[in-house]
């Protein structure tokens, strides 16, 4: 490895971090106007200004590398944001899928600044250490803070409903699951071949097979209720993980980016199951507050999993890259 191929690969680490961040400034710019709740858009507004300030710390940062941000990345970034909103405003429960989406792209956050610390850790480069380490904690904080309004953000996506209305609810938000795991299963069928490593790769085989029973307690109790999956929203999201499977295969580095989306995306899912117990125990639905649980648990521990394979991923993806 030269010292030169290093900088050259953690600057470019360096640009993708700066467009998340405009991709999340879009998001809680706007997140406090459809969030529904004060306290859920205090927690938006106030992250705002630590976004604002993370962006300029990167591109400060890649300014004392002589580079600058990837114009390309940025406008993608931004696109990226404006979406995520419109499509929790296009929602009839808004303040619960913002809730979710924004614990999810937390965790995505999270995840590149841990995976750039450990980058930087490799090559002596002190200041950007010190920097992911800084903003990552702010990251982790955030998603801490969404966690902690859970409660608010179903009631302000339930305000006005009566219990016909929360019926009707449940199966919206177990058919949602369904599209996820649907979505999750398509991944973790390419991930072993995708991740190019073995600890990734195991995470991915051992949760296949949770992913499998998870569908199918969320068709079996679909069906109890009278429903029945949305098959076209299900097949766009496996579409979705096939489009992802080419662009990850298309990356240089690999293992990084796909480990760090899986930890996000086991995030979205674990958000959908706190959504859905939530709402079930509203309406006294105890089976499927009980199944919402069980599931829930399951993701999180994904979720730690797949972070124990970040030392691991960033080592495979540096050897391939700078040998």
């Amino acid at each position: 490895m030269t010292d030169h191929s290093f900088h050259d690969q953690l600057t470019k680490y360096l640009t993708d971090v700066h467009s998340i961040e405009l991709q999340a400034l879009e998001q809680v710019r706007r997140a406090p106007d459809i969030a529904g709740d004060p306290s859920l858009a205090q927690i938006f507004s106030e992250h705002a200004d630590e976004t604002r300030e993370h962006e300029r710390l990167v591109r400060e940062q890649l300014d004392r590398r002589g580079a600058k941000p990837s114009l390309i990345k940025d406008v993608a970034g931004r696109a990226g944001g404006w979406g995520m909103v419109l499509f929790a405003k296009l929602n009839p429960d808004t303040p619960g899928k913002l809730a979710m989406h924004a614990y999810s792209y937390e965790h995505m956050e999270l995840a590149a600044y841990e995976l750039l610390r450990r980058i930087a850790e490799r090559g002596g480069e002190d200041a950007v250490v010190a920097l992911a380490v800084r903003i990552g904690e702010q990251e982790r904080a955030m998603a801490d803070r969404i966690a902690e309004h859970w409660e608010q953000a179903v009631d302000a996506s339930l305000r006005e409903k009566d219990a016909d209305d929360l019926g009707k609810e449940i199966v919206k938000y177990l058919r949602d699951a369904h599209a996820l795991e649907a979505q999750s299963l398509q991944m973790l069928q390419a991930g072993p071949k995708l991740a190019e490593f073995d600890a990734l790769a195991d995470v991915f085989a051992r949760h296949l097979e949770q992913t499998r029973d998870h569908q199918r307690l969320v068709d079996e109790r679909l069906a109890a209720l009278g429903g029945h999956p949305a098959r076209v929203e299900a097949a766009a999201m496996r579409i979705g993980a096939l489009n992802l499977a080419a662009v990850f295969k298309a990356q240089p580095d690999t293992p990084v980016k796909l480990a760090g989306f899986a930890y996000a995306l086991e995030a979205l899912e674990a958000g959908a199951y706190e959504l859905l117990a939530r709402t079930a125990r509203r309406a006294g639905d105890e089976q499927t507050v009980a199944l919402a649980e069980r599931i829930l648990a399951e993701e999180q521990d994904a979720v730690e999993q797949v972070a124990g394979t970040w030392d691991a991923a960033v080592d495979v993806a540096l050897a391939q890259q700078l040998a």
